[in-house]
């Protein structure tokens, strides 16, 4: 059941989301701010009919109207470039992985390892298993490791698709003959779905992404697993 909370982001997997929610609420107390003091000055100004009518027309008010704009929008810039420089840095990566979009499906390597690769479906819905979440279960998750720095590489074979996963903070478009990469690590365990934020043609909404984050060791095994089968 839907609930007000679920307005909001999600909960942060990784730095980067977690400094984009700390920036989104940064902005919204300046708004709210700004907000609240031009209300009240409009409706003092007009309501208040002993107000000197040279107010309208004071030099003073124009120098105080023209600078405070311009120092909000240095207290917001400059937060915003500092994330923006982090989420475009590229470090030496752990683990590389390889998303490609398909109409209508995902399919990832991992180019680290020599045999695994996979398509990855949208689950039907009279197939979900109990707990599984309509249109974002897919047949083939993601597995990727906790508290390792991963690379996803992401294209397209055919259309323009954009692999977005909200809970990790990342969004890139996949594009025919390109390769687009984007990093991120994962601070905690659990399933984070996404789906392609591009309009890429008729079946756009049934192509989604999940992940799943698992310890090293455990993923260590999986990979194992993964070879021998």
């Amino acid at each position: 059941m839907s609930h007000w909370s679920q307005i909001m982001f999600q909960d942060a997997a990784t730095p980067i989301m977690s400094m984009l929610i700390a920036f989104h609420d940064h902005a919204m107390l300046v708004i709210i701010m700004v907000l609240t003091f031009v209300s009240y000055a409009m409706i003092s100004l007009s309501v208040n009919k002993y107000t000197c009518r040279n107010v309208y027309e004071a030099q003073s008010i124009e120098t105080i109207w023209t600078i405070m704009p311009a120092f909000i929008l240095l207290f917001l810039a400059l937060p915003s470039l500092q994330l923006l420089y982090l989420t475009d840095e590229i470090v030496e990566p752990g683990i590389t992985v390889k998303a490609i979009g398909h109409q209508w499906y995902w399919s990832y390597e991992y180019t680290d390892f020599y045999s695994i690769e996979f398509d990855s479906y949208m689950v039907n819905v009279n197939d979900l298993a109990e707990g599984h979440f309509r249109l974002l279960e897919v047949d083939n998750r993601v597995i990727l490791p906790m508290n390792v720095e991963v690379r996803m590489l992401v294209s397209a074979a055919d259309v323009i698709h954009s692999w977005t996963v909200p809970a990790l903070g990342v969004k890139a478009d996949a594009i025919p003959g390109r390769l687009n990469q984007l990093t991120f690590t994962i601070r905690r365990p659990g399933v984070f779905y996404g789906q392609c934020s591009e309009i890429c043609g008729a079946n756009h909404s049934f192509m989604p992404i999940a992940i799943e984050a698992i310890d090293t060791n455990t993923f260590i095994s999986w990979v194992k697993s993964f070879k021998e089968g």
